[in-house]
């Protein structure tokens, strides 16, 4: 799989969706659940907000946000990909006093009005896009002044230092093997090439500028390995 390519990424997250959320589970030991807490906890949704979880996937954490926004607060999931979709409004059918919207769409034109967000979170998300600095730019668009916005994903590391020598070994010899034992190896192998590609920290941050955000700041999260872009419009 070639890294930013949308097709390929949308048909990606359509096969692996039945599996994903175990998989996270498993690949992460269950850290992902705390690291989407904690974005949501540096994000401070309000009851009654709007917000956005773009390229939601299975909807976990739009759920979340909806919690925390309820009663009168709205969480609008969108995604590329149907199948994770499909699997986000079932979910969604066991907590249904939860006000959500689930749409299929481009993270890069998702016909949103502009400024009608209060806030937007994307995990796992940036790194896929075709282009990552247009992806906040739309995401700029969509936000009211003054509001904030938070992009979880995998760090991009020095190859040389310490943290990532572990990385690549996570990725080699943990992610892609149970990946494979699900039959998901090719699905789970593009994870190192799509970091090459990648933005770090300060680039990000650089980026999220240059869109026009008046702060941004990227936080290491778990020895370095993930990283969270904290963003202010």
């Amino acid at each position: 799989m070639k890294p930013g390519d949308p097709a390929a990424v949308e048909q990606l997250f359509d096969a692996v969706a039945p599996r994903y959320d175990r998989l996270n589970d498993l690949l992460s030991l269950g850290l992902h659940r705390h690291w989407k807490r904690q974005l949501i906890h540096w994000m401070r949704p309000a009851p009654g907000e709007t917000w956005l979880d773009l390229c939601c996937g299975t909807g976990d954490l739009a759920l979340a946000l909806a919690r925390a926004v309820r009663p009168a607060g709205l969480v609008i999931g969108l995604d590329a990909a149907a199948q994770p979709l499909e699997l986000a409004r079932q979910r969604h059918q066991r907590t249904p006093w939860l006000c959500l919207e689930w749409l299929q769409g481009d993270a890069l034109d998702t016909g949103l009005a502009d400024h009608c967000l209060d806030g937007a979170v994307m995990a796992y998300g940036l790194r896929n896009l075709r282009d990552p600095a247009a992806g906040l730019l739309e995401l700029k668009r969509l936000l009211k002044p003054g509001a904030r916005a938070g992009i979880l994903d995998f760090n991009k590391l020095d190859p040389d230092g310490a943290p990532g020598r572990f990385q690549r070994f996570y990725l080699r010899k943990l992610v892609v093997p149970v990946a494979a034992s699900a039959g998901l190896r090719e699905h789970y192998a593009y994870l190192e090439a799509s970091l090459r590609k990648f933005p770090d920290g300060k680039a990000q941050e650089q980026l999220a500028r240059q869109a026009g955000f008046s702060m941004a700041s990227h936080r290491p999260l778990m020895a370095e390995q993930m990283g969270a872009l904290l963003l202010k419009a």
